[in-house]
């Protein structure tokens, strides 16, 4: 009798705790086929622009924290060579394989999201080549068929990740990369 109510008190252990995770999960979000896109081109020159569309996403609207992750040899470039040479020269993807995104959205409440986009501020540090750079950026965040919808851009520089742009291509790279994100996150 003693071994059946040790049982019976274990299973609703394990059902209490299932259910606990399955409220948990309510508040989070994922997204494996993000969109990045990053422009650094010159005009005259011919188009620095290459985009990724297999950035995870994961948001917390419990905490309101976002993080994402890409793969840098994801980045598709218009010419072959041109993403030869981001692979190999600049981003070192052998070493650096990829490049993250941990950060908060500010005085936000997802249950407040509806069809129109609201700007929602966003605090974090991205990742890259080993080096960190603060991001504070506004991002445009709406509620579509269920779907967590974030959209918005920031920019960087090469030299925020010690990449050394040679002086046989310096003038045909932009100083300033403006970066694209575009996140369609569902419940997971």
């Amino acid at each position: 009798m003693k071994k059946i109510k040790s049982i019976s008190t274990l299973f609703l252990f394990a059902v209490a705790f299932m259910s606990i995770g399955a409220v948990t999960a309510q508040n989070k979000y994922i997204d494996k086929k993000g969109k990045l896109t990053f422009e650094a081109s010159e005009a005259l020159f011919e188009p620095v622009k290459a985009t990724n569309e297999s950035v995870t996403v994961i948001l917390n609207t419990e905490t309101n924290e976002i993080a994402s992750l890409a793969l840098m040899k994801s980045f598709r470039f218009k010419n072959s060579l041109m993403e030869e040479h981001f692979n190999e020269n600049y981003i070192e993807s052998e070493t650096y394989p990829k490049a993250t995104f941990k950060g908060k959205l500010l005085n936000f409440n997802s249950s407040d999201l509806s069809e129109n986009e609201t700007a929602v501020a966003v605090d974090g540090k991205i990742e890259l080549r080993g080096k960190e750079k603060q991001i504070n950026t506004s991002l445009m965040i709406s509620r579509v068929d269920g779907l967590i919808i974030i959209k918005g851009s920031f920019t960087v520089s090469p030299a925020d990740f010690d990449i050394e742009i040679p002086s046989i291509v310096k003038d045909k790279i932009a100083k300033e990369i403006m970066v694209s994100l575009d996140f369609n996150l569902s419940e997971k």
